[in-house]
């Protein structure tokens, strides 16, 4: 970033809310680590482990909390949050560009689509008929968006995304590449030898500010929508059945997956490469730590987890898996006899 596109120390603590330490006088340009960044670049310390950089960095300054003002030798930017903090901060210095709005000559609009002026189709775009795009959207190369779509305010899809039919996006959601929101849910009946494939009738509906990320699949509902809330946060490689739940600001992992018709509460976390059951309920608050298998509903609020296993038959792994929820207190039983054991021997 250049100089010129700088902004003084002092006025972007303002504009983040941090008390500003040091020289507020100070240019910064740019955001970088601890470890690279240079006197015009602003830095953050939000992990213990890297402590160690703030004698030796040369960042102009480091956003920090009261704890670490000490230890600076640097202007600072002190605030409760660092990482968040550090975050807006970053935004504001290197702001996501900006398409200038109009519709690229190789996309392919229907004339039933109402696009709102200032938004962005990019080559090779496709928007269905009777979708609504609103003020602000961004539709990168090759994003495609099917019948009767709705796309709120300032919502940004990345190139390649796909929306099927009948999904709603709301304001200020980021769609990364390659996603594809509205697919088909897995649904089929048995009828002796043949599988009956389930009409998949309901949609998909995602609030405001979520963010989708890439490669992530998000089935629509069998007659039902699928619903995706507010400030959800899903990684790459994440896929959410039909009928899914997903209340907000819940954040999830990549490589986890929720199967079908399954209510996951507000504010919860799921780690990566969790395998979560379906037609189950997580309460809010729940916390489910990396590789857990959760086939049970969860009350919450805490944190859970599993491990697990070599693969053996179902039977045996019933039999164990109960065996294993009683090993605490078999724990107990044992020392409690060999406590007994030593008193009858001394």
């Amino acid at each position: 970033m250049s100089e010129s596109a700088g902004i003084t120390l002092a006025e972007l603590g303002r504009l983040v809310d941090a008390r500003v330490e040091g020289d507020g006088s100070l240019r910064i340009t740019g955001v970088a680590t601890l470890r690279s960044a240079g006197p015009g670049e602003l830095s953050f310390l939000a992990n213990s482990k890297y402590r160690r950089y703030l004698a030796e960095t040369r960042a102009g300054a480091v956003v920090v909390d009261e704890s670490s003002v000490a230890e600076l030798h640097t202007s600072a930017l002190v605030h409760a949050n660092p990482y968040a903090t550090f975050a807006r901060a970053a935004r504001l210095l290197a702001p996501d560009p900006s398409p200038a709005a109009g519709v690229h000559p190789s996309a392919v609009v229907d004339d039933s689509a109402r696009i709102a002026p200032g938004v962005h189709v990019g080559p090779r775009c496709i928007v269905g008929a009777g979708t609504e795009i609103a003020e602000g959207c961004i539709l990168h190369a090759g994003a495609i968006v099917g019948d009767d779509c709705r796309i709120g305010e300032g919502t940004v899809l990345k190139a390649g995304v796909i929306l099927a039919d009948r999904v709603a996006l709301g304001r200020g959601v980021r769609v990364h590449s390659g996603a594809v929101i509205g697919s088909d849910g897995f649904g089929f009946a048995r009828d002796g030898d043949e599988w009956v494939r389930v009409p998949q009738l309901g949609g998909v509906r995602v609030g405001d500010h979520a963010d989708i990320g890439a490669n992530t699949t998000v089935d629509r509902g069998a007659l039902e929508d699928t619903v995706i809330g507010a400030q959800v946060k899903l990684d790459n490689l994440v896929q959410i059945g039909h009928n899914c739940d997903i209340g907000e600001r819940t954040v999830i992992a990549g490589q986890a997956g929720v199967a079908g018709s399954t209510t996951i509460g507000r504010d919860c976390m799921i780690g990566g490469a969790c395998a979560i059951g379906g037609h189950i309920r997580l309460g809010d608050g729940v916390v489910v730590t990396g590789g857990s298998n959760v086939a049970n509903s969860i009350d919450g609020p805490g944190v859970f987890s599993s491990t697990t296993t070599p693969v053996e038959t179902n039977r045996s792994w019933r039999r164990n898996a109960v065996r294993f929820t009683q090993l605490d207190d078999m724990a107990r039983r044992l020392r409690a006899l060999e406590r007994g054991t030593d008193e009858k021997e001394g």
